[in-house]
């Protein structure tokens, strides 16, 4: 159990407290409003968590509820059973809803609080959400992840499904934003791009694509975007192969994949990667290099026989 200052005597909670809740970035980021008010006051708090979301942090099943005198409950609706409990557990304090939704008033989830400061509530003016005053966040890295289970066709030297667990793994314990994306195109599946023009409107806007695929990396290229690269087939193929014909250095072969080898080209791919992402996009445009497309029209006036 983890509890905060001895004189701590009020107790912060929200739906992200709860065993069986959630937690949403706005309410977060209304729990971050609510601590910068009590902070600028010199006021000391703790905070309960869903044991499920922050597992070392404190949780209610764990609170010594004599310990406080107030109760505060940050963000989303005053409704069901989970909210009525804490009317129980907390009874001998004074409880204080803010920056909630208030669906029935005379309902005992929301009539249960002393006061209710909510955003909008029946025959109320609304007001603004508390997310939309929380402290600025410093940015993150956006990081498009682009992996397959599939090629079947490079039978015992696959080691498709290794790289997509050690990749996912790794990227689990980076301070990032993860996007999820597919090279596949789709015209009934609203998830996946319907256009190549659709997936590098994305490409463009990332900071960084990882993945194990050969258009993976290209089309992150092509995008001007730094591709941290792993092939997933044991000793090279296809990757790898392109990779070089690229001169693209930020590539990982199976056999060497590991948090020290990746953790190397991330940091060079959000330092230095994009100049030279940018600079293999010009080449791209310019035709500075070869591809089969060149050959094509002697092949066809000439086939080998």
């Amino acid at each position: 159990m983890q509890e905060g200052p001895r004189d701590a005597t009020i107790l912060i909670t929200g739906w992200f407290s709860f065993p069986d809740g959630e937690a949403t970035a706005g309410d977060v980021l209304a729990l971050h409003r609510v601590e910068a008010v009590l902070r600028r006051a010199s006021v000391a708090y703790d905070v309960a968590w869903s044991p499920g979301f922050r597992p070392g942090a404190l949780h209610l099943d764990e609170v010594r509820a004599e310990r406080y005198t107030r109760l505060v409950f940050v963000c989303g609706p005053l409704h069901g059973p989970q909210v009525e409990r804490l009317h129980e557990q907390f009874s001998h304090c004074l409880r204080i809803a803010v920056g909630t939704s208030v669906i029935d008033p005379a309902g005992p989830a929301a009539a249960g609080f002393h006061r209710v400061l909510a955003r909008d509530a029946p025959a109320a003016r609304p007001t603004w959400d508390l997310a939309a005053r929380a402290p600025t966040l410093p940015a993150r890295p956006v990081v498009g992840v682009i992996l397959t289970h599939g090629q079947h066709e490079y039978g015992p030297a696959r080691r498709h499904d290794v790289v997509a667990k050690e990749v996912t793994g790794w990227l689990h314990g980076k301070d990032c934003a993860p996007l999820e994306l597919d090279t596949r195109l789709d015209t009934h599946d609203w998830r996946l791009c319907a256009t190549p023009a659709q997936l590098e409107s994305v490409l463009v806007r990332l900071d960084l694509v990882v993945t194990d695929r050969l258009h993976g990396m290209v089309l992150a290229l092509r995008a001007g975007t730094p591709a941290l690269t792993v092939d997933p087939v044991e000793g090279g193929a296809k990757v790898t192969a392109q990779a070089r014909a690229c001169g693209w250095p930020a590539l990982v072969p199976a056999e060497r994949l590991g948090p020290r080898e990746l953790d190397r080209w991330w940091d060079w791919c959000l330092a230095s990667g994009r100049v030279s992402a940018r600079q293999l996009r010009e080449e791209f445009a310019e035709g500075a290099g070869k591809d089969g497309a060149q050959g094509l029209l002697e092949a066809l006036r000439h086939p080998a026989r």
